[in-house]
């Protein structure tokens, strides 16, 4: 299935409609896109991704934790984005054994009890067993390795739904 947008389409778009067409590739944050808009035109997806990714580092801390505070816990039975449901549902997170949603569930609440933000990790080509270890390892992660961590998820799983949303042709 061909990508609805092509980068020269994006580059040709005013502020308002670049931040509605790509605005959601940060959870809930559609002022990445529209500070990421001043840097166009964009030559290709890497650039684009790079753009997004230096508005992101380069907000307040507050902003960051935002960020990371708008994306939904893993494997919850929360209503969560279409994107974030499409992502989990890839990698099997909508079929869990009550056991394996239990323990979601309770590492799910440490993490946030801990660090203040949900467990973020960019779920396309993995599996629900990778990420649950994934996600007691970092547990025991200090709070300041675990947030560059956190942003680094971020990072990638907006990599993976610009891939999904723009086209490779210009």
């Amino acid at each position: 299935m061909r990508a609805p947008w092509t980068v020269d389409a994006l580059n040709a778009l005013g502020r308002e409609e670049f931040a509605a067409a790509v605005g959601w590739v940060f959870e809930h944050s559609p002022w990445v896109a529209e500070r990421a808009w001043a840097s166009r035109p964009f030559a290709d997806v890497d650039a684009l991704h790079r753009a997004m990714v230096a508005q992101v580092a380069a907000a307040s801390k507050e902003e960051q934790l935002a960020l990371l505070g708008a994306h939904p816990d893993l494997a919850t039975r929360a209503r969560v984005s279409e994107a974030s449901a499409a992502e989990q549902a890839g990698v099997g997170l909508d079929r869990l054994t009550p056991e394996e949603f239990s323990r979601f569930e309770e590492w799910n609440r440490a993490y946030r009890d801990k660090f203040g933000y949900p467990f973020l990790f960019a779920v396309k080509g993995s599996t629900k067993h990778l990420i649950l270890r994934a996600l007691g390892e970092r547990l025991a992660s200090p709070k300041e390795q675990e947030f560059q961590e956190a942003l680094r998820q971020v990072y990638r799983i907006a990599r993976f739904r610009l891939e999904d949303a723009v086209g490779t042709g210009g």
